[in-house]
């Protein structure tokens, strides 16, 4: 298997996850043009892509999702509740007053039924030829590259998957996993093939039992240490931000993330990669000096090397 994280942070999420045969992108967080051209600086194929696999809704996650899928045909996995909020993120509901509801209605009317001389009702030619044209219109739109979509969450296609049952993306198994966080229905992944194992757990606001669980027997484990503790509390945020990153829903601590790999974590990974730092609340220091602490013991020149994954660069990738 080959795991190249392409950004991770609060700017934009894509990871690259690939096989022999099937090769599939984790999150769409940055533009499709950026997302390209990182893939390609870190030797990827974006034609080689498979299908895309969305954790959660949160625009970090999914800026790129629809040109990227458009773009290259390919299929977008969601569960189904992500899948709706982030159509609903797409197509917000425009206020209006019952006049200009009303106004809408009446000009909704004469594109389906006509009006006569005497306005009227009078189904027939008349409104057979506005549909049509309307028909049209959409086609020529939707050839015309430039013409703005109709509607701007359209994908290929969508594939819907649940949180605790195994799914199949070509040859690579997917176990999908909670975790704690404020999106609607937010996951975690587990990647096997070939008899390697691959973890992401990122945008979490705690380590639950069910996510300690899902993580062991990795050969890369990719954790979130978003947050020195200190660096938040007398950072640059608004405290209702503060509140919810340091939240059971929020983000994973430097503290939090090194209490699990010093008391639970089983040890079995070849790398462990901190994930989504915060570029103000975070140094790159701090996040690798907990974690390192924390391992003590477990490291070794074969185990538990720590990266760091950023948010401007692509990581080099990870061969097993």
């Amino acid at each position: 298997m080959r795991m190249t994280v392409l950004a991770s942070g609060s700017k934009g999420n894509s990871t690259v996850v690939s096989s022999r045969s099937t090769r599939i992108l984790v999150d769409a967080g940055l533009s499709c043009r950026e997302l390209m051209k990182r893939m390609r600086a870190a030797g990827e194929d974006p034609e080689a892509l498979d299908a895309i696999l969305i954790t959660h809704e949160h625009q970090d996650h999914v800026n790129g999702l629809p040109v990227m899928a458009r773009k290259l045909g390919i299929p977008v996995y969601f569960t189904e509740q992500t899948h709706r909020a982030w159509v609903r993120q797409m197509s917000p509901q425009r206020r209006m007053t019952y006049a200009q509801w009303l106004a809408q209605r009446e000009q909704e009317m004469e594109v389906v039924y006509g009006k006569g001389p005497d306005n009227t009702a009078c189904p027939g030619e008349t409104a057979v030829a506005g549909v049509q044209a309307e028909l049209e219109d959409d086609a020529e739109a939707e050839n015309d590259a430039d013409a703005p979509k109709a509607d701007p969450a359209r994908l290929p296609s969508v594939g819907y998957f649940s949180a605790g049952q195994h799914f199949a993306i070509g040859d690579i198994d997917v176990t999908p996993f909670t975790i704690p966080h404020d999106a609607a229905d937010p996951c975690g992944f587990v990647f096997e093939a070939d008899g390697c194992r691959i973890a992401i757990a990122t945008d979490l606001g705690y380590m639950p039992p069910n996510v300690k669980q899902a993580v062991k027997r990795c050969d890369v484990l990719m954790l979130e240490s978003n947050h020195d503790p200190e660096m938040l509390r007398d950072g640059p945020y608004p405290w209702s931000v503060k509140q919810r990153v340091m939240s059971r829903v929020g983000h994973l601590s430097n503290h939090a993330a090194a209490d699990f790999l010093g008391k639970e974590y089983d040890g079995g990974a070849q790398f462990v990669i901190l994930a989504h730092l915060s570029e103000s609340n975070n140094l790159p220091e701090l996040a690798q000096m907990a974690a390192e602490e924390a391992l003590n013991g477990k490291m070794s020149l074969l185990g538990n090397k720590v990266l760091l994954a950023r948010q401007d660069l692509p990581l080099e990738p990870i061969s097993l």
